[in-house]
């Protein structure tokens, strides 16, 4: 089976957001599981990116494998590929006149976005030509490459590599639609679908677009497959949906248990399993002695490591915070994102400098060190189509609590009366007075060791690894070709 995966980024050569670390590990996984089959079943899976600027910048050298061209309009745009492999997995980057000159992985200007991802999505088809490569599958990601869904359904249709080719794609985030680039999509030579289930103004909208030739649609949870079909989630796109219902699943995404590791991340400095989470405690007084906090003994450190926007919530967090002024907590936030959050974030530390220190930026070993260290994730997102973050906090015993939507439901097995299976605290409307009450549960909890270090115990022993999504995965080419094991 011939596999070309699409990606605007991944792991370990462009890493922006969670699409990066879904796009680096899931292939190698279906790579590695797809080496025990017999030999008629084993997938020959296969990666395309664009050769964005901030991989150049890194000095990475692949190999030149040769040029083609696109068509845009009157104008015939040269392409360039390069070649080099991640874990076995072979790894094409694509290069060219719309990719020249950017010097970010995603603009501002949707029109920029537009030209760049679309040259993408069609020279990536055109791979297969240039490598006298069938595909069997096309797997691709979000809106930046849900054109190529399109171009293979109406552009190649009597190709004899890509004639048979079936579609699937993982929707990662509905909103992202890839708006206003009717123009580009027309230069390009793919024009709106007339499907009567798309509303008018989604017909020549990228990923609408690509979503009405798909033959099948993974969403990255199960709970979210769900809520993008009703009208609070399903951005005026609900109708359409529930009309392809039949055609789309919900697989949830995985970690990378090599990387999330708190018996062997070099970035911590205390090493620990389930089996000797007590070390856990050094972490924390490290974190504590770091940035100058003191050290309480029934005060949970409360973490949020997240990119800052209304979608995560973070408002939600830091107002419940203040309301939550008599509990003994303290926190530590980082990341970076919306200015009025940010602020918001600084504004706590300069209201309480004895239990907060915020850190607006991008920081890898910080990161480690909190879910290391610290008791308590914050997660109070309004809509979260999967979530990598609790998964990670879990896996090294920091404890989520987090909004009842989207994959948060499905990867969260909230604490009640019974501590012997519970996960993590969950709440089910994202606003301050949920969010407070169930950090007043949470500190509660905190507060009975033992009870505490169950919860612990249940949240590391969870499985988060990407072999069982990889296999449902697998399970799902396999449909698409009526291929059985």
């Amino acid at each position: 089976m011939h596999v070309l995966f699409l990606a605007a980024e991944a792991e370990p050569f462009v890493k922006i957001g969670g699409l990066a670390d879904v796009a680096g590990a899931l292939p190698v996984a279906i790579h590695q599981i797809s080496r025990t089959f017999r030999e008629a079943n084993k997938i020959d899976i296969r990666m395309a990116l664009p050769f964005h600027y901030a991989i150049k910048q890194n000095g990475f050298l692949p190999k030149f494998l040769g040029e083609f061209l696109v068509k845009k309009g009157e104008l015939n745009l040269n392409c360039q590929v390069y070649h080099s492999t991640k874990d076995g997995v072979p790894v094409y980057f694509i290069d060219g006149l719309p990719l020249n000159g950017k010097t970010t992985v995603y603009s501002r200007n949707s029109e920029d976005d537009g030209d760049k991802f679309i040259f993408f999505s069609l020279a990536a088809l055109q791979l297969a030509e240039v490598l006298e490569w069938p595909v069997h599958i096309l797997h691709t990601n979000d809106w930046h490459t849900a054109p190529a869904i399109a171009a293979l359904k109406t552009h190649h249709k009597s190709s004899r590599f890509l004639s048979s080719t079936k579609a699937l794609h993982t929707l990662h985030n509905l909103p992202f639609m890839g708006k206003d680039n009717e123009k580009t999509l027309a230069e390009y030579g793919l024009l709106p679908n007339e499907d009567s289930n798309l509303p008018n103004w989604a017909r020549h909208v990228p990923l609408p677009l690509g979503l009405s030739y798909a033959d099948k649609i993974i969403v990255v949870s199960p709970n979210y497959a769900s809520e993008i079909m009703t009208e609070v989630y399903g951005c005026g796109l609900e109708g359409f949906l529930r009309e392809r219902k039949h055609i789309i699943g919900g697989i949830l995404n995985g970690i990378d248990t090599a990387i999330w590791d708190p018996n062997t991340d070099p970035f911590i400095t205390h090493k620990f399993t389930e089996k000797s989470i007590e070390k856990r405690r050094f972490n924390k007084r490290f974190l504590l002695h770091r940035y100058n906090l003191p050290e309480i003994q029934d005060a949970p450190l409360l973490i949020l490591i997240s990119r800052m926007d209304q979608q995560k919530g973070i408002d939600i967090a830091l107002q419940s915070l203040l309301e939550c002024e008599a509990l003994p907590w303290q926190a530590i936030l980082l990341g970076s994102g919306d200015p009025l959050i940010e602020n918001l974030a600084r504004d706590l530390e300069k209201k309480y400098p004895q239990r907060v220190r915020t850190f607006i930026e991008f920081n890898t070993p910080l990161a480690h060190q909190l879910y290391a260290g610290g008791d308590i994730l914050m997660m109070p997102s309004r809509f979260e189509p999967c979530g990598l973050t609790q998964m990670i906090a879990m896996r090294y015993g920091c404890i989520p609590l987090a909004t009842s939507t989207g994959g948060l439901k499905n990867t969260i097995i909230p604490v009640g009366d019974d501590y012997d299976s519970g996960t993590g605290f969950l709440f089910e409307q994202p606003n301050p007075s949920h969010f407070s009450a169930t950090l007043k549960q949470a500190i509660k909890t905190y507060q009975d060791p033992d009870q505490w270090r169950q919860i612990q115990v249940n949240a590391m022993q969870t499985d988060f690894s990407w072999s069982k999504s990889a296999l449902k995965y697998i399970h799902e080419y396999m449909a698409l070709l009526a291929i059985n094991e």
